[in-house]
């Protein structure tokens, strides 16, 4: 089959993609930013979701198309990405545009358990909406609804293992909150049932709505205690919060880059994210992943997992620290025996001033830095500099601070070692 697919370069796109031309199928990705392909079997073309909004853009792109697979959502809003331009309007102009074509024959949505009658997100509502358009159309549909989704790099699966390691669990409020996670190999392997055809739709029916889950339901907790046994990791101690209280935790959730838990995610966490797995079986030809078999390599997704939360708390130690010190030094530590230190160091009484108001600046703007800035290696560099630099300095200069009983100047070593640290593992 020829498939256009939306979504490619997502998390289940990419795993998609890949099982799609194992399968002999020729791909066309509709993505943002095209780019050339060796492989005469897959291709790309230009489209955004964010604008595509028209039906006869699409229209253009189904020209020699067989199946259609949309795999775009998101999960917070983001400037032009928002739930009703991605979720609604431009799915529906390209299902408009796959009814109207005379080569498609088959539209599969990804979408999301959760998303029917009684929907209450706005993400879940977006969902339904497209879904419930995509199902009043005279086109075979079907209208995929996972559960959480489990896979080694996924962003809700590496935060979920974080959560998992960590000294203890936060229960938000008192409801089942129960959760039926599948692989994202099983999610990917039903999809390819369906262009298999291994799931005809009944007599009359044109689309079918098909969830799919792992074998086991549990509360989220449970879940999450899952993954700690599965990495190889001790008992989770979970401390229960209580409703109010665990709203009031989420609203700052929205404030956290990257966070995925806010509001509505904890009013779809209560609600409950539970099917029957028997389609998901009888699509995939075997009963589904068990959690017990998410995680194949313990040792490094344990260590992957701590250090999701570990290096956040050492990036704020650090700057703590350097904010701390521009503090000080504009002040609360005795001016005339800051000028009497630099005075030690060589430092003429013309300079003092600018010497230590310029490096209380300079010390602030590190933390500053640290703490905004996407960005952060050439800061880290600087730091290894700077704090190398001084620590000579005073070493050579001040050689009291050196063999000071409370080590102010031995301490930089381990201050060091954790900068070099967060630099070998920024992002390049």
């Amino acid at each position: 089959m020829r498939i256009l697919l939306t979504g490619a370069s997502g998390f289940i796109g990419q795993h998609l993609l890949q099982a799609l031309l194992a399968e002999g199928h020729h791909v066309v990705c509709a993505v943002r930013s095209p780019r050339t392909s060796t492989d005469p079997r897959l291709s790309y073309v230009p489209a955004d979701f964010a604008k595509d909004t028209d039906k006869s853009v699409w229209l253009a792109r189904l020209s020699g198309i067989d199946a259609v697979v949309n795999l775009v959502g998101i999960f917070r809003e983001s400037g032009s990405q928002t739930f009703e331009r991605l979720h609604l309007e431009t799915p529906r102009a390209l299902f408009a545009a796959c009814a109207e074509s005379h080569e498609v024959q088959m539209v599969i949505q990804l979408s999301a358990l959760g998303a029917d009658r009684e929907a209450e997100t706005r993400y879940h509502l977006t969902k339904r909406a497209a879904d419930d358009f995509l199902a009043a159309l005279p086109l075979r549909a079907y209208i995929v609804q996972p559960s959480l989704v489990y896979g080694k790099e996924g962003a809700s699966a590496r935060v979920f293992k974080a959560l998992a390691s960590l000294p203890f669990a936060v229960r938000f409020g008192s409801a089942p909150q129960l959760v039926q996670p599948v692989h994202i190999d099983d999610v990917v392997g039903a999809i390819i049932g369906l262009l298999r055809h291994r799931l005809p739709p009944p007599p009359g029916v044109t689309a079918q709505r098909v969830p799919l889950v792992g074998p086991q339901a549990l509360p989220f907790t449970d879940y999450l205690a899952a993954l700690r046994t599965a990495m190889g990791m001790g008992r989770l101690r979970v401390l229960p919060l209580p409703g109010f209280l665990a709203r009031g935790m989420v609203r700052l959730g929205r404030w956290l880059p990257g966070g995925i838990l806010d509001e509505d995610a904890l009013r779809m966490l209560d609600r409950g994210n539970t099917a029957d797995p028997a389609i998901t079986a009888h699509l995939l030809g075997r009963p589904p992943k068990p959690i017990a078999e998410f995680v194949t390599d313990p040792k490094a997704e344990r260590t992957q997992a701590k250090l999701t939360w570990l290096l956040p708390i050492l990036r704020w130690s650090i700057v703590a620290v350097w904010i701390i010190t521009a503090i000080v030094s504009f002040g609360l530590y005795p001016v005339e025996a800051s000028y009497d230190l630099l005075a030690r160091t060589g430092v003429p009484p013309s300079l003092q001033p600018l010497m230590l108001y310029g490096a209380a600046s300079f010390d602030l703007l590190l933390g500053l830095g640290i703490a905004f800035l996407p960005r952060r290696r050439w800061l880290w560099l600087a730091q290894l500099a700077l704090i190398s630099f001084y620590t000579v300095v005073i070493a050579w200069k001040l050689p009291e601070f050196l063999l000071h009983p409370y080590g102010p100047l031995t301490k930089n070593l381990p201050m060091l070692a954790a900068i070099w640290l967060l630099v070998e593992l920024e992002e390049k």
